[in-house]
């Protein structure tokens, strides 16, 4: 009965603490939603090619308007890299991607308190000031053009630089359109609604996950082993043990973004310093799956650097907010009994909640009827994970059945590659058309010669002319294997679209 009866308390105390954040979660992510929706992507491309001051700033801000997940946000960082941006501006962009956010903050002002919210972007600013100056210095210049070269390289082989050719509808609602447009139509809500409900199903189970470890870690861990684990009494030196303590927490936890808060919550109960709560939450982007997809990305070397600036900066960002807070009176002195309160009351958050609610369901219902209100344009879904996808801005791409699957990670796409055919059903994969060279789609669709893909005539990456006809290629190394013995490639092109991959997932980037 004792077993039952703390998993039940456990359980209770994750629910709560989620009833007390709804209305935080629908409008942090409805104002994330709206931004991501008004802001195009492509605007990144091109500003971030230096880490000048001014170039971090602009990083700082582009990530922060993209607010997403430390995976989505990982990808999209790699994706900026392998175009040019430099490397220190797109490892900040992540930074503000995922730790320098609305929904964050509210949640943590909820939970722990608004010196937790305030401390949050205080830290931040802290910590992306010192990442440009450690991490150039971190990671030699002579290692980044290597680990650009090697990031391409790999794409290219695996046929994901050829995107760039792919077909993508730009209407009126489309990314392409400029935001003051869009803000003006129903279509461009409807495309920040699928942001806003991709965004909550993507991360459903990180929330989740996060909440119930938070409920079991507030009622079942003894005071003890939290007395044990937090160094306190030792001045200056128990907060340098907690904010180094607090990343190695997050390290292990798999645990990221909002979910991330009531882990914070249950940490700062059970006796963590400020500073420690600071440093934990800015940690997940060190998560163990995440320092792997680093290694994929730009090689061990380079990661093992990057774990050691973030680890340190992370700890140091928190560090010098505690002391800062100390200096101006702002750090807590007492330790909620409770997280939240227990059990239902009629307050505003009950109010605030059911309008949430009802603001959900609005959203929910332009999501659902986006296709209706001329939505949906240029963006697809993620069949794997439930993100919404900018196609031109994807970080991954595959074909399958002669259709074109948009991922918002290499994560999600290597699960489709193992069994395509288990996500294939979703009804937002795109159909490739064409029928020749010289019969596009009327969506501009036609076919390279050389490697089968499906590309937009309209942004095909080069053209050449052969006997009267006109033939589009997706890189310019295709055309130039064209041009060099064009009747090598004439063969082909009756081939069915994607001939070169017979049908099976290959991996694309936008």
């Amino acid at each position: 009965m004792f077993v039952l009866d703390s998993i039940a308390r456990s359980l209770q105390e994750a629910f709560f603490m989620f009833w007390a954040t709804l209305w935080a979660l629908v409008l942090g992510f409805g104002l994330s939603g709206a931004v991501q929706a008004f802001i195009s992507r492509e605007q990144m491309q091109g500003v971030l090619g230096d880490h000048r001051p001014r170039t971090i700033a602009k990083a700082s801000f582009f990530g922060v308007v993209s607010s997403s997940c430390s995976y989505a946000a990982s990808a999209l960082a790699k994706s900026l890299f392998s175009k040019g941006a430099d490397f220190t501006s797109a490892m900040i962009f992540m930074i503000a991607s995922t730790n320098l956010v609305v929904e964050l903050g509210i949640v943590m002002w909820l939970l722990i308190g608004w010196q937790f919210a305030v401390a949050e972007f205080v830290g931040g600013a802290i910590m992306i000031v010192l990442l440009a100056i450690v991490l150039p210095r971190v990671v030699p210049a002579g290692w980044v053009p290597p680990a650009r070269d090697g990031l391409n390289a790999g794409l290219a082989g695996s046929g994901e630089l050829a995107a760039h050719g792919m077909a993508a509808d730009h209407g009126d609602a489309a990314p392409g359109t400029p935001g003051r447009k869009r803000f003006l139509t129903r279509a461009g809500w409807s495309n920040a609604a699928g942001y806003t409900i991709s965004d909550l199903t993507m991360l459903r189970r990180e929330m989740a996950g996060g909440y119930i470890i938070a409920g079991f870690l507030a009622i079942l861990v003894p005071e003890a082993v939290w007395r044990a684990l937090f160094i306190t009494g030792h001045g200056f030196g128990s907060s340098v043990e907690n904010v180094v303590l607090g990343p190695l927490i997050a390290v292990i936890s798999f645990v990221c973004s909002v979910g991330n808060v009531p882990l914070a919550a249950a940490l700062w109960k059970g006796g963590i310093t400020f500073g420690g709560v600071i440093s934990f939450v800015f940690a997940d982007l060190i998560t163990l799956p995440l320092l792997l997809i680093y290694r994929k990305y730009y090689g061990m070397k380079i990661t093992l650097r990057l774990l050691a600036a973030f680890w340190a900066v992370m700890s140091i960002s928190g560090l010098i907010t505690e002391y800062l807070f100390k200096a101006v009176g702002l750090v807590p002195t007492g330790r909620p009994t409770n997280i939240v309160p227990l059990g239902f009351h009629l307050d505003y958050t009950s109010v605030l909640n059911v309008v949430a609610l009802l603001v959900f369901g609005y959203l929910y219902w332009l999501y659902r009827n986006r296709d209706r209100l001329g939505g949906g344009a240029g963006y697809a879904k993620d069949v794997v994970c439930g993100m919404q996808v900018q196609k031109s801005m994807a970080p991954a791409t595959a074909f399958h059945a002669g259709r074109a699957f948009y991922f918002c990670s290499d994560g999600c796409h290597d699960r489709f590659v193992v069994n395509p055919t288990r996500f294939a059903a979703g009804d937002k994969a795109e159909a490739m058309t064409g029928g020749g060279n010289t019969g596009s789609s009327a969506k501009g669709a036609t076919r390279d010669p050389v490697c089968g893909m499906t590309v937009d005539a309209t942004a095909a990456a080069g053209h050449a002319s052969y006997a009267g006809r006109e033939y589009y290629f997706c890189s310019t190394g295709c055309k130039d294997r064209f041009t060099e013995s064009p009747e090598d490639f004439l063969d082909r092109d009756s081939a069915p679209p994607g001939g070169h991959q017979h049908g099976q997932a290959g991996r694309h980037s936008a």
